[in-house]
């Protein structure tokens, strides 16, 4: 395997790379990189290539469904370009064409969220966020750039505290932010005027797998009638659940919980970690896409539009390893 793709997937797997959208564009780098390095000498043997950097990568992270999406969104249109009669060349120039278009097409996505749900801001807002979302950050300083008068409560999501790079993030953009304790949303809530979360998965009936804790806050939200907005790329919905198939929840090391000294003098002390939970769609209000506003009930929609053209055991060929979920 190249130096340069298990570099990207031990990132992956010890979250140097993080965030459901960084890591859909590293898988996909991890293909361009298979692709121009590939030395292949027939068509047959470029695939397979190809299909052992895809299997690897998504071993990487078993809950981020935007990484098979990515993957996905590679694999089929080079197999497709193949039984269309492309020659070698070509459909290597093809693959590596086609993940940047993935990954610029990416970026791009992040923007338009921004813009399209700054527009359910209004100028007073107070503003809650979990974890450290590309998309819901792009919402808050869309509004603020807009010149919206807008704060912004965020949680320090333990045990990795990934909303500190939030909290830094939208400081140095000028926006004030008060940093709190996970277990203080509830207490704060009352003040909220929305919450705005990212999406590692979104699945057919429009519940939302995010960090772990933003269930939770979800229902301090719907208790308190306070709106609930998701942001994520259309991406990030999950095309196995049509079928049934459950979003992985994966649990992490317990020494990010507890240092591993302090848990060996504790006898009979298992330590669990899932790095994510599952949102129902009755406590969210809508869902925030690049390409437009949608109630959880349209995920089936959006999920259709994007994968509705490919048949599901060619579809189903780039699903994540399935693992026992506990919400």
């Amino acid at each position: 395997m190249n130096p340069e793709i298990v570099k990207i997937a031990d990132g992956i797997i010890k979250m140097k790379i993080r965030g459901a959208g960084e890591i859909a564009r590293s898988a996909a780098q991890a293909l361009l990189i298979a692709a121009q390095e590939s030395k292949a000498k027939d068509i047959d043997s470029f695939i397979n290539e190809l299909e052992s950097v895809a299997r690897y990568m998504l071993n990487t992270r078993p809950t981020a469904v935007s990484l098979p999406n990515s993957i996905r969104y590679i694999m089929l249109r080079v197999k497709a370009a193949k039984s269309r009669g492309l020659s070698l060349e070509e459909l290597k120039s093809l693959a590596v064409n086609t993940a940047k278009e993935f990954i610029e097409n990416s970026r791009i996505a992040i923007q338009r969220i921004g813009e399209i749900g700054a527009r359910r801001i209004k100028s007073g807002d107070i503003i809650m966020t979990h974890c450290n979302s590309s998309a819901a950050i792009s919402v808050i300083k869309t509004a603020w750039r807009q010149n919206k008068d807008i704060q912004v409560f965020v949680t320090e999501s333990r045990p990795r505290f990934q909303g500190r790079l939030t909290a830094k993030e939208l400081s140095e953009a000028g926006i004030p932010v008060n940093l709190i304790i996970d277990s203080a949303a509830r207490f704060f809530m009352k003040k909220i005027d929305e919450v705005i979360v990212g999406a590692d998965a979104i699945t057919a009936n429009g519940a939302v797998v995010n960090k772990i804790g933003t269930s939770m806050i979800a229902l301090a939200a719907h208790e308190a009638r306070v709106r609930f907005f998701v942001a994520a790329e259309t991406y990030k919905f999950s095309p196995e659940t049509m079928i049934g198939e459950l979003v992985s929840i994966e649990e992490r090391d317990p020494s990010e919980v507890i240092p591993l000294e302090e848990l060996k003098t504790m006898k009979n002390v298992n330590v669990r970690n899932p790095a994510f939970d599952v949102t129902p769609p009755e406590y969210i209000d809508l869902i925030i896409t690049e390409k437009g506003i949608i109630p959880p009930q349209g995920a089936m929609m959006v999920i259709q539009e994007s994968f509705g053209t490919i048949p599901f055991n060619t579809l189903l060929e780039y699903q994540t390893y399935k693992i026992t979920e506990e919400d």
